[in-house]
């Protein structure tokens, strides 16, 4: 509505601690960037459907948030806010002026020097994600901001919030949000997905057993639920949604689906579609 191309920067930095969300407060009681980058990722998922993934290599971490609901790509300004908001507690809480090492964005050239100014690095468009990327040296910085004793009555509560969302589901259901978090061109592994829940491969193997199902199965599960979700509520070419699911290719998801539901996914998605008008 503004028409202002910096507006995403503008929201995504606001400068009074009074005006935070408890994660961001959070955050910035923590004692390190890395910390409150940790907490940001593992808070997040109480006020929304997003992921904030955190992938470091050798010299330097990616920042990328994730909207697991979305069918059509993220606006332009959602990105700009959410790493603003990185950055915005990065500087913030270390009390210098952090340069990120680049922006990697993958929508087309628009307004660099108003992103290069506020970032101060390189931003690179058309790129194959959206991410901000900073030397893991600067992730070890200390916060000036750090504050043991409100983090120690805001963690807490948001622990507890934690908890009893995980208490009400049970594990193969945790499984299951795992692994269609991580599915898009991939299949994650059990490894992976035992990582996410803070087990062994091996426990968490065993513990499916006990509660009677087998981690394939919940695999198959989650990927038919999503290919449901994606052919019955968005406008995607079937090759993408093949592709979001984890399939290799466009046949083995026809398989599959024909397994599943006895018919091809275009024609559940017709037969779906023609419910839904006659029911109007």
């Amino acid at each position: 509505m503004s028409g202002d191309p910096g507006i995403g920067l503008a929201l995504g930095s606001e400068p009074r601690f009074e005006r935070n969300d408890p994660a961001a407060i959070a955050a910035l009681c923590s004692e390190s960037f890395r910390d409150a980058l940790a907490r940001m990722a593992r808070y997040k998922q109480l006020t929304c459907p997003e992921e904030i993934r955190v992938d470091g290599r050798k010299q330097e971490t990616a920042i990328e948030f994730a909207w697991l609901l979305a069918q059509q790509a993220e606006p332009a300004v959602l990105v700009d806010l959410c790493f603003a908001w990185i950055l915005a507690i990065g500087r913030r809480g270390t009390g210098v002026p952090l340069e990120p090492v680049r922006l990697t964005l993958t929508r087309p050239p628009a307004h660099r020097r108003t992103l290069e100014a506020h970032f101060g690095c390189r931003v690179h468009f058309e790129a194959d994600r959206n991410a901000l990327v900073f030397r893991n040296g600067d992730l070890e910085r200390p916060f000036v901001t750090h504050n043991a004793e409100l983090l120690g009555m805001i963690a807490p509560q948001l622990e507890a919030e934690l908890g009893a969302r995980a208490s009400s589901q049970t594990l193969g259901d945790r499984v299951k949000g795992t692994v269609k978090r991580g599915l898009a061109g991939q299949r994650p592994s059990i490894r992976f997905v035992a990582q996410r829940l803070g087990l062994s491969a091996r426990t968490l193997q065993r513990r499916l057993i006990e509660e009677g199902v087998t981690f394939q199965e919940l695999v198959e599960a989650a990927r038919r639920e999503l290919a449901h979700h994606y052919l019955g509520q968005s406008t995607l070419e079937l090759n993408e949604t093949a592709y979001l699911l984890g399939y290799k290719d466009g046949n083995s998801f026809f398989r599959a689906f024909h397994q599943w539901e006895g018919t091809t996914p275009g024609e559940w998605r017709n037969s779906r579609r023609q419910a839904a008008t006659a029911g109007r």
